[in-house]
């Protein structure tokens, strides 16, 4: 969706990235709850696009492919 090529793109210009990084980077400036966030990024892991890393009780966030295997 348009939504998970925004996330994916945050991940990609940012690097690794928390949820609440994730959400303030979306380009079009829609609000969304960290929560509908947080489920687009689990989403986009059970998609193997996208994969964490855990730093205590936080979850990083890094995309798991380039953009040009996505293109």
């Amino acid at each position: 969706s348009d939504v998970e090529l925004q996330v994916l793109a945050v991940l990609w210009n940012r690097g690794p990235s928390n949820v609440r990084q994730v959400r303030d980077a979306l380009p079009d400036g829609k609000k969304r709850a960290y929560t509908t966030v947080l489920s687009l990024l689990q989403g986009l892991e059970r998609k193997k696009l996208a994969a964490h890393d855990s730093q205590g009780r936080t979850h990083i966030y890094r995309a798991a492919v380039s953009r040009g295997q996505v293109a």
